[in-house]
């Protein structure tokens, strides 16, 4: 679309004029403002996370009428950048705006990274050509030079400009700028890697590829296997037909999934789904429904859907009376807003399973009277409808969990019961309601100095709650002994971070059997006002399943819950490792007694260079940054280490290192690799340019790219890192 003319909000004010136009880059949307000091208004396509049509937004929800669902769409941006609703003078102008911008985003996302690489510098280009010319003359090649983060002195900016201006016009153009685009973008270490392969007459012949699949990458690879990259990525037709590979192709190869640090065999769901459900870890959130802190900020229907839309598989509902006689979800004692629980299951219903079927766990914390128990319990039945479990699978009672794959489009609630599970297929009737003791996480919500209730509280529990909590039916914890020989399979328990961690520390071995044949939730200490989060490898090392933690904060702890969740489809559902399943094993964390988990290895990591870094400053033309690489493993105690490369002067276009490093791993099932690069500051705390993490049996050896993501784990579409990789079992 050229320029498309809509209605936009602004709070309670509706039906203000607003003209789009896609600009020349198919990636920037402008439109113009009256305000004279907001004269261009622009967003790029990288900074929108969706665009869903009808009144999806809790702005549209509440400023329009219900009849004019078809006219409304709205644009969520990645980050806390604040929705934009439209709406469009017709049903149909709205189809087509929706289906314009998905088709632009779904494009722009399905660049491989070769072509994301172009598409930036010739952006880059495009910025720098102040006078639209198609022309660059010396002022603006040091101008784009700035744009695409390289600091060069002007005696090398006019070396490159001679070079290629061949007509001696004082301006690039046409194929001078081609020339100079190739003399930026050549990357001297393919080249060696290239030369020493390319052995017919000066090009990869297959043999050559398989020589080069075989020695560097490590991979079990076939003539067939060669002969199939050469197809798939060679881009010269005559070295096709010759069953060669040009650089060009090679160059390809290394910028697609095969060439890339995650094995591509793990990015689809590759793990065995039908083992029960508390054989795997749980992609699990905390206070779900904030956007920002824990006292003050809002809550927020969108908050779940982000979370989901993640591939979270557990979200928490912190339920309390609203004044409207309406259940109502917010961080109870605070000033947090408040959203309405029947709007929340409305948006999980509608989010859960857009990017993965296995089930969903909603922990319910209640705080509610007995009337509005059974406005959520109905809230939940008819909204939800026969995607909520409602009895056991099966006609029987079970003795264990269902599977991901037997639960798949399912909703799991988590909760109190006043019975046992086994009442459902025996004819006894209970009360309509009894009381039963408080969830433990209640108890605890007000560590940080305000009124706290005691842990002895009792609540009456509505039967029509009750009813609907099967698998998951919140118990007290005294004890691993006392569970193991008083709790049911289904009988879980939450554990505030502490408590945890000391239970990891001194009974890591009862942790883990318990955690075999039962479900443990954790969750952050109520200290962390500010949605902090705590470390969640620990407690993976335990075999916790649910490990919960505050999806809304940007956070080291998040990279590695990322990462951790990364393969198997990213479906939220990752399989626990064998010696965390059997009973009879005796692993330890903490220590390195021999058994089927120690696995001793060396992972050697060549940090090689890096691919056009994102400006942090982007309000400062002559900000360049100074790109250093961390390598950081995190396992078991043993395992944890941090290695680090050497800063680089102002370059964040093309900077090289070729720095080795080499770490020790005892448990590699566990072992999570995490990639950092960050801007040198020698008078402050580096800032963070982009991170990448991924667990160690995941990682692809060899030559490899790995991409970048930012602190909120969003993809930056330009960058990457090139490293070899090698892991080498010990003797």
């Amino acid at each position: 679309f050229k320029k498309k003319k809509c209605f936009f909000s602004t709070g309670k004010t509706w039906k203000k004029n607003r003209f789009y136009k896609l600009q020349e880059d198919c990636k920037t949307l402008w439109h113009e403002s009256k305000k004279t000091f907001m004269r261009d208004q622009t967003f790029t396509i990288d900074d929108i996370e969706s665009v869903r049509k009808g009144r999806q937004s809790e702005g549209l929800k509440k400023h329009t009428d219900p009849n004019m669902e078809e006219l409304c769409f709205s644009i969520f941006f990645k980050g806390r950048k604040k929705n934009l609703d439209l709406m469009a003078a017709s049903g149909d102008e709205a189809s087509r705006w929706v289906r314009a911008l998905e088709k632009i985003i779904n494009n722009m996302r399905n660049l491989n990274r070769q072509q994301k690489r172009e598409h930036w510098i010739i952006n880059c280009m495009r910025k720098a050509d102040k006078n639209a010319d198609n022309q660059m003359n010396l002022k603006e090649l040091k101008h784009f030079l700035r744009q695409i983060n390289v600091e060069v002195d002007d005696t090398y900016a006019e070396e490159i400009f001679k070079k290629c201006d061949t007509s001696n016009s004082g301006s690039l153009e046409g194929a001078e700028i081609k020339h100079f685009y190739d003399l930026l973008t050549h990357r001297e270490e393919i080249d060696v890697i290239y030369k020493q392969y390319a052995l017919a007459e000066g090009q990869m012949s297959a043999r050559d590829l398989l020589n080069f699949l075989l020695n560097e990458q490590r991979e079990e690879a076939t003539p067939e296997d060669a002969y199939t990259l050469i197809e798939k990525y060679e881009v010269d037709e005559i070295a096709k037909q010759k069953k060669q590979m040009t650089k060009d192709g090679f160059l390809m190869y290394l910028h697609h999934d095969d060439g890339s640090i995650l094995n591509p065999a793990h990015k689809p769901v590759y793990q065995d789904m039908s083992q029960p459900l508390n054989h795997y870890y749980i992609s699990s959130s905390h206070n779900t429904y904030l956007m920002e802190d824990q006292v003050k900020g809002p809550s927020s229907t969108e908050a779940y859907i982000r979370a989901l839309m993640k591939s979270c598989r557990c979200v928490e509902l912190d339920c309390w009376d609203g004044d409207s006689g309406e259940p109502v979800i917010y961080h109870g004692y605070t000033m947090t807003s408040k959203v309405r629980f029947k709007d929340v299951i409305q948006a999980i219903k509608e989010y859960a399973f857009k990017t993965s079927d296995y089930p969903v766990i909603l922990s319910l914390e209640n705080h509610c009277s007995v009337e509005q128990q059974k406005l959520m319990a109905h809230h939940m039945i008819s909204i939800l409808g026969d995607a909520l479990l409602t009895r056991p699978l099966g006609n029987t009672m079970p003795t264990n969990f269902p599977s991901p794959e037997e639960l798949k489009g399912k909703f799991i609630i988590k909760g109190k019961r006043l019975n046992k599970l086994n009442a459902i297929f025996s004819n006894n009737s209970i009360i309509d309601e009894d009381t039963v003791s408080e969830e433990d996480e209640a108890a605890d919500v007000k560590e940080n100095g305000q009124k706290a209730k005691s842990k002895k509280t009792k609540m009456k529990l509505a039967k029509q709650l009750s009813d609907i909590v099967i698998y998951c039916k919140s118990v007290h914890f005294h004890g691993f002994e006392h569970a193991r020989d008083n709790q049911d399979f289904y009988e879980m328990s939450s554990f505030k971070e502490s408590k945890a961690f000391s239970l990891a520390d001194t009974s890591a071995t009862a942790f883990i059997h318990h955690n075999m044949d039962k479900l443990s939730r954790i969750y952050p200490a109520g200290s962390r006002t500010n949605s902090s989060n705590y470390n969640p490898v620990p407690m993976w090392n335990v075999g916790c399943q649910i490990v919960a933690l505050n999806f809304q904060t940007p956070s080291k702890e998040m990279h590695l819950n990322q990462g951790r969740f990364l393969p198997n489809g990213f479906c939220g559902y990752v399989l626990k490792p064998e010696f965390q399943r059997s009973p009879s094993s005796q692993f330890d964390p903490g220590s390195l007694i021999k058994g089927p988990w120690l696995k001793r290895q060396t992972f050697h990591v060549m940090v090689i260079s890096a691919q056009q870094l994102p400006k942090l400053n982007k309000d400062k033309a002559k900000s360049i940054v100074d790109p250093l690489v961390r390598v950081e493993i995190h396992g078991v105690p043993a395992d944890n280490a941090s290695k680090e490369t050497h800063y680089i002067d102002n370059n964040g276009f093309n900077p090289m290192w070729n720095e080795n490093f080499s770490f020790n791993i005892y448990v590699p099932e566990l072992a999570l690799v995490r990639f950092v690069v960050e801007d040198y500051d020698s008078t402050s705390q580096n800032d963070l340019i982009g991170q990448y993490c991924l667990p160690l049996t995941s990682v692809q050896k060899g030559y490899r790219h790995v991409p970048l993501l930012t602190k909120r784990g969003d993809v930056i579409c330009s960058a990457g890192l090139f490293v070899h990789l090698m892991l080498i079992d010990a003797e």
